[in-house]
């Protein structure tokens, strides 16, 4: 990839020899021995990255990469510097650059590392374009249209442009990072990177690295310093996915992070300030992880500012049919192996409504995605879909009027699927105790105390016992 660069160094001998090396692999290059020669240049005319030595007479490489964030923040800059410690990297990337480079450098490695940033910068315009072309409303980042969808789009829209720490909880496969992303797109850090980690999927020692950074020889194979997600993240938003699975000893660094907003690389003594929002998720019930002591209390109000509770695929109703339809058109023109697909037919629609989904959003598209491949074109049929989803039958058993596709919430507690069930058993005895008991499990007077407390429930008269045998 071929790009046009701004190169700057006050070593006009260095500036000439990089930039001859630069046009040799097919890139552009204009030089400036200073910043303030560098800034008109930019302003009369367009680059695709900057390159710029650190360490100038005047004004520094750390003045014009602010420069550049504030007027043309999809442009790349690249620092050189002689000073290659944590806190010139730090500097700089805090400043605004993407990279840096320590002299003496193969000129092979600056190379790459131009490469690099061409790439990015092909990227942010890509996505630039693609968001002026195609991103209208908050609405159409999620396919849906229920009212606990309606909810999430709310919440989103209310806290987007704060600073406030958001926790988004869900099972599985409910859209978790699709919400943090609409967060960061959506709010005023949107120019700014959108940085994510799985808590669950490193040991505790290299967690903390990629969170904090580390210094030069910190531990074995520290070779070089390594800046902390915490700082390539300072203006934009800091994404703890599966936050519930942090380590206890983690959890109380990331505490002191949160509080301070300050962090402490690997192997230093140093601290330094940090500035992006933290957004945390997690499929877990952290007030019940609280409470049996696997996740620290202190921390769970520390996250727990705004929560946003994104629902199952079963409890949004029609949802599932409107996601199944996007899922469709989406991998039915993917690849070179397009498919005429053009929508379902009405039993699959109903084989969709009626399965649970355990995997949510997820599963669905996979779902999708595998009728798709196996279709003959036309419609998806019933004999397209997995076999769960295909053989699944919902339950015959009536139980006791619980809607099973209703949201969690909406559920009734054990208690009242006790009270349902001794009714129902009532009913079928011809209100006959002693058979009732006898069926429920119970003893008479354990049955009539359970009566008297549910008439006393229900405001009624007591339930007086019969003086018959058969009561």
């Amino acid at each position: 990839m071929q790009g046009k660069i701004l190169l700057l160094d006050d070593d006009p001998g260095l500036c000439e020899l990089i930039g001859d090396y630069l046009k040799e692999r097919g890139h552009q290059a204009r030089l400036a021995s200073s910043v303030e020669e560098g800034i008109r240049l930019l302003e009369h005319e367009s680059f695709d990255i900057v390159v710029t030595d650190l360490n100038m007479g005047g004004s520094s490489g750390l003045d014009l990469c602010r420069h550049v964030r504030e007027r043309y923040e999809d442009l790349p800059v690249i620092v050189m510097t002689a000073y290659g410690t944590l806190q010139a990297a730090v500097d700089a990337i805090r400043a605004g650059a993407y990279d840096f480079v320590t002299k003496p450098f193969e000129l092979e490695h600056l190379a790459l590392v131009v490469d690099r940033a061409l790439g990015l910068h092909q990227l942010r315009r890509e996505v630039k374009q693609l968001r002026l072309s195609s991103r209208a409303t908050l609405a159409s980042d999620f396919v849906g249209k229920s009212p606990s969808l309606e909810r999430v789009r709310d919440l989103i829209s209310r806290v987007a442009d704060g600073d406030a720490t958001v926790l988004i909880a869900g099972e599985s496969g409910t859209g978790k990072e699709l919400v943090a992303r609409a967060l960061h797109d959506n709010g005023r850090r949107r120019s700014g990177a959108f940085v994510a980690i799985n808590c669950a999927a490193m040991p505790e020692q290299l967690l903390e690295s990629e969170l904090f950074g580390h210094a030069r020889g910190a531990f074995t194979d520290a070779k070089v310093a390594r800046t902390g997600l915490f700082i390539r993240a300072s203006g934009g938003t800091l994404f703890l996915d599966e936050i519930g699975e942090m380590p206890l000893g983690m959890q109380a660094k990331l505490l002191r992070a949160l509080q301070e907003r300050k962090i402490r690389p690997v192997g230093t003594d140093q601290e330094i300030e940090f500035d992006a929002r933290i957004v945390a998720a997690t499929h877990r019930d952290l007030d019940l992880e609280v409470a049996e002591k696997h996740f620290r209390e202190d921390l769970f109000y520390r996250i727990n500012v705004v929560r946003i509770p994104v629902p199952p695929l079963r409890a949004r109703g029609n949802d599932v049919l409107l996601l199944a339809q996007a899922f469709l058109e989406r991998k039915a023109g993917q690849g070179h192996n397009q498919k005429p697909v053009r929508g379902m037919s009405a039993a699959v629609a109903k084989k969709l409504l009626a399965f649970p989904w355990p995997g949510n959003v997820r599963q669905l598209e996979n779902c999708i995605e595998r009728a798709v491949a196996v279709s003959l074109g036309g419609e998806i049929a019933v004999e397209d879909l997995p076999d769960d989803v295909r053989e699944y039958q919902p339950s015959k058993v009536d139980l006791m009027g619980i809607d099973m596709t209703a949201s969690p919430t909406a559920m009734p507690s054990m208690d009242e699927i006790e009270r349902r069930y001794i009714r129902q058993v009532l009913s079928a005895t011809g209100d006959n105790k002693t058979i009732a008991a006898q069926i429920l499990g119970f003893d008479r007077r354990t049955l009539y105390r359970k009566l008297d407390r549910m008439n006393q429930d229900d405001d009624k008269p007591r339930v007086e016992e019969r003086v018959n045998g058969t009561a």
